[in-house]
């Protein structure tokens, strides 16, 4: 008998949008030989089963299952596809566990922590040949003293961006102090903040986004590098979703050892957040220090076939099906 799939879509943020492409992307790909997928939709308002654009059912939220046809429906898994809150930030994985229902993520707690920026590098100090950029977090009630701290012991240019934020979004580059404050309001104005934003010093450097995942065996699969070459001054939202504003190189141009010391460091980085299925880094490799540096962490990384994973998987050697047919058997085994 086929298992039944819920695919996880939506959610409560602007990132919904990017959630039904990468969906839409998904449910094209897994292989329905195998799989009965149904789309399921999340937003504030509710939850339900759709085809198409077409709604068809309510999701009984007490236990997350459809009624069709006076049948009800139980899934053996989610696929969760939910970028931002609450796919992102382990409410809709601590759901998920209540109901003892296996899902495809990160757990709640790894998910919780690694959708705060600040938070996530501090756990990661340690790593071998795994740097991180001077930052200060700014909580609402303590901006005139961070601001303060900021311009005393933080060299510009700066990122400014919401500490619990994605997709770029509310992110700002200052090169002028005077552009500090204008760039922190922007970043705590932006929807799913968490009131806290994050102002990092800039990295000179290639910038690269790589994936990984769990195998069958449990052993870790580190997908080949992405480079990024924005046109824009850096990779913001629109550059990330304007076709032919940034160039992407994969398998990335680097050297033999380069690839060694990277994978060495997504293993690290990917088992000491206790990570599950596939995640995404993004990292800036340092001109002139040959250093790595992290920049993020994405426990729900988009799927289109243009995203930075579905490039990385067929430069890997697999078909996307059989990507996510694993991704799928390795969550029903519990890993």
């Amino acid at each position: 008998m086929k298992k039944k799939i819920a695919l996880l879509t939506g959610g409560f943020t602007g990132e919904s949008e990017v959630s039904f492409r990468s969906s839409k992307f998904v449910y094209s790909q897994i292989d329905s030989n195998f799989y009965d997928v149904f789309e399921i939709v999340i937003s504030p308002e509710k939850w339900f089963y759709r085809v198409g654009e077409q709604e068809v059912a309510v999701v009984d939220k007490n236990d997350f299952t459809i009624t069709l046809n006076g049948e009800k429906i139980k899934f053996d898994l989610v696929f969760v596809m939910v970028h931002g809150t609450p796919g992102e930030d382990g409410r809709i994985q601590g759901y998920l566990d209540m109901l003892n229902i296996p899902y495809t993520s990160c757990s709640a707690s790894t998910s919780s922590l690694t959708m705060n920026k600040a938070y996530t590098k501090a756990v990661l100090g340690g790593i071998e040949n795994l740097h991180v950029a001077q930052s200060v977090l700014i909580f609402p009630s303590q901006k005139e003293k961070a601001i303060k701290n900021i311009k005393e012991n933080l060299r510009l240019p700066l990122f400014i961006k919401p500490n619990t934020g994605g997709s770029s979004i509310g992110m700002s580059k200052v090169n002028v102090w005077d552009e500090l404050e204008a760039a922190i309001e922007k970043a705590f104005n932006t929807e799913g903040t968490d009131a806290q934003v994050l102002v990092e010093e800039f990295v000179t450097g290639r910038e690269f986004s790589v994936g990984i995942f769990k195998r069958l065996d449990g052993s870790l699969a580190v997908l080949p590098s992405t480079e990024v070459i924005a046109s824009r001054e850096f990779f913001d939202f629109e550059a990330k979703y304007t076709p032919g504003l940034t160039q992407e190189i994969t398998p990335a141009d680097q050297t033999p050892e380069q690839i060694e010391k990277v994978q060495d460091i997504i293993k690290e980085i990917y088992t000491k957040l206790n990570c599950s299925g596939m995640v995404r880094v993004d990292y800036f490799h340092e001109k002139e220090t040959d250093k790595f540096y992290f920049i993020e962490i994405n426990t729900i990384p988009g799927q289109t076939a243009q995203s930075f994973i579905p490039q990385q998987v067929r430069a890997f050697g697999m078909t996307e099906q059989e990507f996510y047919g694993e991704i799928i058997e390795v969550a029903l085994q519990g890993e």
